[in-house]
């Protein structure tokens, strides 16, 4: 009958604590008998069989028996826990970094701001007819070289002609369908070419709109080329077409935002009006630091007469009016350009005297007067 002694928690032999024989005399024992010299026992005790083990164990290379590391052995995941640790090191570092550098990013989250500015950059839908209340606020962002239209309601605008939306088109009294929906077409190409034309912008005539209107219409043509050759304060090229001069700002990128609407009515006997209303905001740069928005509203009305009963071409549009209303901008267009005001610039021309307004706000027509204040930009 052979007796198996029990191994307690800690792994050790009852019966070989208490026997008196030396690991080193066991061992030389052991490699006595088994090399066929002097008497094995009849059974090795647990002790023996203990040391034996630990004798392999001293023996074998490393990884014989663990396997490859890595794999769930004891070794490949102390390894793997030490990368970890580093890495969520190196990453909390960076963190905190970050913070330092930017802690409005943890500042906005914490505060719900991050949402409020991710809502903020949704696309509005089309515009189909005049907003009846200015837009809402937004996080009061400044414009950056990178993000141009922080800060601002256009963020959720189109992108230049994008925004200029042309509605369905309607036979209206002696115009067919097809002829509407031509005029609406050239009205567009029109509000395009005077006001998105990286020619028109930086000042350089702007043939393209001037070849959509109609030559025969009275006085028109001539005030037109009047107010491009030898501009004045009051009469000058930036009534109807958006110009700066190139010697004194940039564009800040090649998007302008654009929001309105325009929409057919019949006007007197063989008329048919084309009413528009757009906002169109550029964001200028002086010596490629700050960035200040100059936000153009115009209001035109362009009429399409019947060749039957008005001396007229067809084929052309006739301005029947056109109102215009410029922020961040100085008093005075000088030199038949928009000139932008930035922070940082000493007042310059004629102080502004009227009443503060809102330049995002469409939802009354361009009043005249005095040069304002802007709430906003």
């Amino acid at each position: 009958m052979r007796m198996h002694t029990g191994w307690d928690m800690g792994g050790k032999d009852e019966n070989a604590r208490s026997s008196g024989i030396s690991d080193e005399e066991l061992a030389a024992f052991l490699e006595r008998a088994a090399a066929g010299a002097g008497e094995a026992p009849r059974e090795p005790s647990a002790r023996a069989r203990m040391v034996t083990a630990r004798l392999r164990d001293q023996q074998e290379p490393p990884g014989w028996r663990t396997g490859p590391t890595g794999r769930g052995t004891r070794g490949g995941r102390g390894r793997a826990k030490r990368g970890i640790k580093i890495t969520l090191a190196v990453v909390f570092i960076a963190g905190l970094a970050l913070v330092a550098v930017r802690p409005e990013l943890v500042i906005d989250r914490v505060t719900g701001k991050t949402a409020a500015r991710q809502d903020a950059k949704a696309l509005l839908p089309a515009e189909t007819a005049r907003p009846t209340a200015a837009p809402g606020a937004v996080p009061p962002d400044l414009p950056t070289l990178a993000e141009p239209f922080r800060g601002s309601p256009a963020l959720r605008w189109a992108d230049g002609a994008a925004g200029i939306e042309v509605p369905e088109a309607t036979a209206v009294d002696w115009m067919p369908k097809e002829k509407v929906a031509d005029a609406l077409q050239r009205v567009r190409q029109f509000l395009v070419a005077a006001n998105l034309d990286p020619a028109t912008l930086r000042g350089e005539r702007p043939a393209a709109a001037l070849a959509l209107l109609d030559p025969q219409q009275p006085d028109v043509p001539q005030r037109l080329e009047q107010y491009l050759t030898k501009p004045t304060a009051q009469d000058n090229p930036t009534l109807l077409f958006t110009r700066f001069d190139p010697a004194e700002v940039k564009p800040v990128g090649n998007v302008v935002k654009v929001r309105g609407s325009m929409r057919v009515e019949q006007g007197e006997p063989g008329e048919v009006r084309v009413v528009t209303d757009h906002t169109f905001v550029h964001p200028m740069t002086k010596g490629g630091t700050s960035v200040q928005r100059t936000i153009v509203r115009r209001q035109i009305t362009f009429s399409l007469l019947d060749p039957a009963r008005w001396k007229a071409d067809g084929n052309r549009l006739q301005l029947s009016e056109y109102h215009a209303e410029r922020s961040n901008v100085e008093c005075e267009a000088a030199g038949g350009y928009v000139h932008p005001m930035f922070p940082q610039d000493a007042p310059a021309g004629t102080a502004p005297t009227g009443p503060a307004t809102d330049p995002y706000d469409r939802s009354t027509d361009i009043k005249g007067g005095a040069c304002g204040t802007v709430t906003r930009s």
